[in-house]
């Protein structure tokens, strides 16, 4: 089972890396990052909005709703952030550079999170291990800079 996960997993690491290129060339385009990232996340709502209606998904309820934390709705925004950042880095250091340091970032800021068990998540304390890997990253993107 988890070999197919991990297989989904690189799945949507492709696909962001696709996305990147794409959000890119729209950018290009339409010769706006914010209508390239308007479009990017009004498919993506399309596209859920299809998955919902495709699986009979019902509408949360009242009590859900209400007992939901106020940052939990604010992914959005960080999506927003992301999907900017990219529009901006891909065509200026490549698609590689640009994923390679979303990786770091990711890493460095779920090591934090882990570390101190932000939002609820189970404390993992931050290791020699898990600091050489992040390590590792950061040399990777040296290594995979465009010349």
């Amino acid at each position: 089972m988890n070999l197919i996960l991990y297989a989904i997993v690189i799945g949507a690491g492709i696909a962001v890396a696709f996305q990147q290129v794409l959000n890119a060339n729209l950018r290009a385009d339409l010769g706006s990052p914010y209508w390239a990232g308007f479009v990017s996340y009004a498919v993506g709502m399309l596209v859920m909005i299809t998955v919902l209606l495709a699986t009979g998904s019902s509408l949360p309820s009242a009590t859900a709703i209400n007992r939901t934390s106020w940052w939990s709705w604010s992914g959005g925004l960080f999506g927003a952030v992301f999907i900017l950042a990219v529009i901006f880095a891909v065509p200026r250091v490549g698609a590689a550079t640009t994923l390679a340091l979303i990786v770091v970032g990711q890493m460095l800021g779920s090591l934090a999170f882990d570390h101190y068990g932000i939002l609820g998540l189970p404390q993992q304390s931050v290791s020699m291990a898990r600091l050489a890997g992040v390590a590792l990253l950061v040399a990777g993107v040296f290594l995979i800079q465009k010349s």
